[in-house]
């Protein structure tokens, strides 16, 4: 059975975006650091760079290594239909769990207006491609996903947000995960992978 993956940068209080959902004050490092820890995250996760900037970075014609879908809330695609851009992951089926926005914004993006447990269930059970489904935010689905969510990959950056997008935005429901690798880049970030106990 395919596996949700909650891949996602967080920062030391557990906050994935600002409180008006910026994120461009994620610390990257120097300039030699941030190139470094991108070019290995972008390698081996090369699914989760969206397709505007795959060129940019060398990833025009590379196969997708972990996923084939992506599933997001409003608040995770508004900054790409603010720049007009309306399939931002179009080298993946996209999914948008939305009660407020209209079933037709864009050709290659699938609407979900209702329950995104019973979305997950069926992409779970979906045969053939051997990829899993990327929960990419934000922090109000992955809450009610927990229930699915197998797999966790955490980029956790050293900054305090104070406030904003929790990681997790739900009941209280603690549940356990297993570190199965964790990597230390020199820009001060962790990248942890965890599995569901």
């Amino acid at each position: 059975m395919r596996k949700l993956v909650y891949y996602v940068a967080v920062t030391l209080d557990g906050r994935i975006a600002g409180p008006g959902g910026e994120y461009d004050f994620f610390p990257a490092g120097d300039e030699q650091q941030s190139a470094a820890y991108s070019a290995w995250t972008n390698t081996l996760f090369p699914d989760t760079v969206p397709t505007a900037h795959r060129a940019a970075v060398g990833l025009t014609d590379a196969p997708n290594r972990h996923f084939d879908t992506v599933v997001m809330g409003l608040g995770t695609y508004r900054p790409a239909l603010d720049a007009g851009i309306g399939s931002p992951y179009a080298h993946l089926r996209q999914y948008v769990v939305s009660s407020s926005l209209k079933p037709d914004i864009d050709p290659a993006v699938t609407v979900v207006p209702g329950d995104p447990l019973a979305l997950v269930r069926e992409l779970k059970r979906e045969e053939g491609t051997g990829l899993n489904v990327w929960l990419c935010g934000g922090g109000k689905l992955a809450g009610a996903l927990l229930p699915q969510v197998d797999e966790l990959v955490i980029k956790n950056y050293p900054v305090v947000a104070g406030a904003g997008v929790p990681a997790f935005d739900g009941a209280f429901d603690p549940t356990v995960f297993d570190v199965a690798e964790r990597t230390a880049f020199p820009n001060g970030v962790t990248l942890t992978h965890l599995t569901r106990r």
